[in-house]
């Protein structure tokens, strides 16, 4: 556990010196992933499914706000749409405007759930969107994270009836109603939202309780829950899921849990200490926790001269009022010479 904290310091440390170079890094990986996600699920317009031109938007996303991010990646897919058919793209883009407005009335600051929601399901890890969004963030982020699920049924939508979205023999109308219906009647994706919206608060409402190991227990909470709600929604609304991959998705959302909590978190239960206190008006019940820290001692090198100090040459003069006083001549004891003349009189 030591060396985990030393190494925890160690990324603290780097990370404070080096921030302006790793956050715009971390943000070209995300926009990265995110895109390559998204070619990997349309890939309907080749001009877009380009390694280089996902290069030049990462680039981009990396010096813009994370917003930036979630905009160029809502282009993508109305671009990949367009060349599915210009009713696609208009279904597409008026879908983008109403979760936008839905998830911006309430927050803009949780963008990054919206995003890393298809990436989490390309991933085969979806539970770690609304386990990790319910730790670090707050109960507002449901509704990015269940806007997130709608996107990515939607391209999955677009890629199962690409063949007749694509057909001349299909009127503009009929498809329509096709994504429509491939959105309402999908039970799947409603079980999903379900399960992200029940995840997400009781993760949110158990980590922020005050007992001991309260963030381990909203991470195993959620992820009982999550499996639980899976499983009957198979059972009850004949939705195919695969109960495999359902629970070792949840393992790595656990593993990412207890990763956010150790970075962030970080603190140590065995060393609590509950006090309490009063003034005129009210009476304070106080419970400090401290945190995991390591201090690292600094090495210091002493350096030690190998030269001694020359003798006095015979005979060489000395300068005017240096006295000289013989190893061997005691120094002189005030007290001692005073306790002697005290005597004397």
């Amino acid at each position: 556990m030591t060396a985990l904290l030393e190494l925890k310091q160690k990324i603290k440390d780097l990370y404070g010196e080096y921030d302006t170079w790793i956050i715009p890094a971390l943000k070209f990986l995300l926009a990265l992933a995110v895109f390559l996600g998204i070619n990997a699920k349309l890939g309907f317009l080749g001009k877009l499914d380009n390694i280089f031109v996902v290069l030049i938007l990462s680039v981009i996303c990396a010096i813009l706000p994370v917003n930036a991010m979630t905009v160029i990646g809502c282009v993508l897919i109305i671009g990949h749409c367009y060349a599915v058919g210009i009713e696609v793209a208009a279904f597409a883009l008026l879908l983008l405007v109403l979760l936008m407005i839905l998830f911006l009335r309430f927050t803009s600051k949780d963008n990054l759930a919206l995003i890393l929601g298809p990436t989490a399901f390309s991933l085969q890890i979806p539970a770690a969107v609304p386990m990790g969004s319910g730790l670090l963030r707050g109960p507002s982020c449901a509704v990015p994270a269940c806007c997130g699920v709608i996107l990515y049924f939607f391209m999955d939508v677009v890629q199962e009836k690409s063949s007749v979205l694509q057909g001349k023999e299909t009127e503009a109308t009929q498809k329509l109603q096709l994504l429509l219906d491939g959105l309402m009647k999908n039970q799947e994706m409603w079980l999903y939202v379900l399960s992200f919206l029940v995840v997400l608060m009781l993760v949110c409402l158990i980590s922020s309780c005050s007992f001991d190991y309260s963030w381990r227990a909203a991470n195993a909470t959620g992820a009982i829950a999550y499996i639980v709600i899976m499983i009957l929604g198979s059972m009850f609304l004949e939705v195919h899921i695969n109960i495999a991959r359902v629970i070792v998705g949840t393992v790595g959302a656990v593993l990412i849990g207890l990763v956010i909590e150790f970075f962030v978190l970080g603190i140590d239960y065995s060393r609590s200490e509950t006090t309490q206190f009063e003034d005129d008006e009210y009476v304070y019940y106080v419970k400090a926790v401290p945190k995991s820290v390591v201090t690292q001692s600094e090495k210091r090198i002493k350096k030690i001269s190998s030269e001694k100090t020359a003798d006095t040459e015979e005979g060489s003069e000395k300068p005017e009022g240096t006295l000289e006083r013989s190893a061997s001549e005691p120094e002189f004891d005030f007290e001692k010479q005073l306790e002697e003349s005290l005597k004397d009189l």
